[in-house]
């Protein structure tokens, strides 16, 4: 019998809304909707085939990040499993124990209701089981912010997990705490879309290798974090510690780890390594103009610095 301590995580993954988000984070914006009649009609091509395979997912970093919360009780993937994208996880996903509910699309490019279901099974489970403590939602659709909004009325830590890119930041806020697929350890990042060859003169061969470098380039800043993102991090570390301050009553060091969680707080989607840094502290180190840092031991304490 568990102890009341234990912390107990449910799992639920709207499975064709990653999939289909690391397929376009992969391949390129809207590219599952170009190649979703060729999949269909024919996953054995092998154009298809390599395709599919680049932009595979990796269940189990899902799940193991999963299980860092607690014991998982109960993990569910809602998808058409007859579907040749899905179909290629069943494997991997029973491996794991995790239940496959079976979806049908109303049409062929209709909504298959997932959001619905997994809705529906979500808040039931919170009152069929009341002992669970966390509930981790795998999907990117602001749909899943009234579940979320809900989980945590009903007491539970809620975790999102979502393709960087293609979460809606509506659902992010909703959450407890938010991370992005691509950042999960073991998962390698996705890799800039290589530009589509066309057949052209041979004059021109040189210019086009020169201007496929340009957009190799182009494509692989775009993977780093955005001028715009580092400030918003910057601005959220300032207003983390500003509020750290106020309640300490007047201490002026606070220990990082709280304003982390702080930080965590007012963003559910921070990610010190999806800004390019291996660990909190090294995020605080690049801001060494606003944040003043103190190691004594395994103790790290952090301050605003006085203007």
């Amino acid at each position: 019998m568990a102890e009341p301590q234990d912390t107990r995580v449910a799992v639920y993954l709207d499975f064709d809304n990653i999939v289909i988000s690391w397929y376009d984070r992969v391949h390129g914006r809207n590219s599952y909707s170009k190649d979703r009649q060729r999949i269909q009609d024919n996953p054995a091509d092998a154009e298809v085939a390599e395709r599919l395979k680049a932009a595979m997912i990796d269940v189990g970093a899902i799940i193991d990040y999963a299980s860092s919360f607690g014991t998982l009780v109960l993990t569910r993937a809602y998808a058409d499993w007859s579907s040749p994208v899905n179909a290629e996880y069943r494997s991997q996903l029973v491996a794991r124990a995790v239940d496959l509910v079976q979806l049908f699309p109303a049409a062929a490019y209709a909504k298959n209701g997932a959001d619905i279901r997994l809705a529906v099974d979500a808040v039931e489970d919170m009152f069929r089981l009341p002992d669970l403590t966390h509930v981790v939602i795998v999907a990117g659709d602001s749909d899943y912010v009234p579940l979320a909004q809900r989980c945590k009325r009903l007491g539970r830590y809620v975790i999102g997990v979502g393709v960087a890119g293609s979460t809606a930041k509506s659902l992010a806020a909703a959450c407890d705490e938010f991370e992005a697929y691509d950042s999960l350890p073991g998962v390698e990042r996705a890799a800039a879309p290589a530009p589509t060859a066309e057949a052209a003169p041979k004059k021109t061969v040189a210019k086009q290798t020169q201007g496929a470098r340009k957009q190799s380039r182009a494509t692989a800043e775009k993977d780093e974090p955005s001028t715009s993102d580092q400030e918003q991090a910057t601005a959220t570390l300032v207003r983390a510690l500003r509020l750290g301050h106020d309640k300490s009553d007047g201490d002026e060091w606070l220990h990082s780890s709280a304003v982390k969680t702080q930080i965590r707080r007012m963003d559910p989607s921070f990610s010190e390594k999806a800004l390019g840094y291996r660990s909190f502290n090294a995020f605080l180190k690049s801001r060494a103009d606003i944040a003043e840092l103190e190691e004594s031991g395994h103790e790290r304490l952090v301050r605003l610095r006085e203007s």
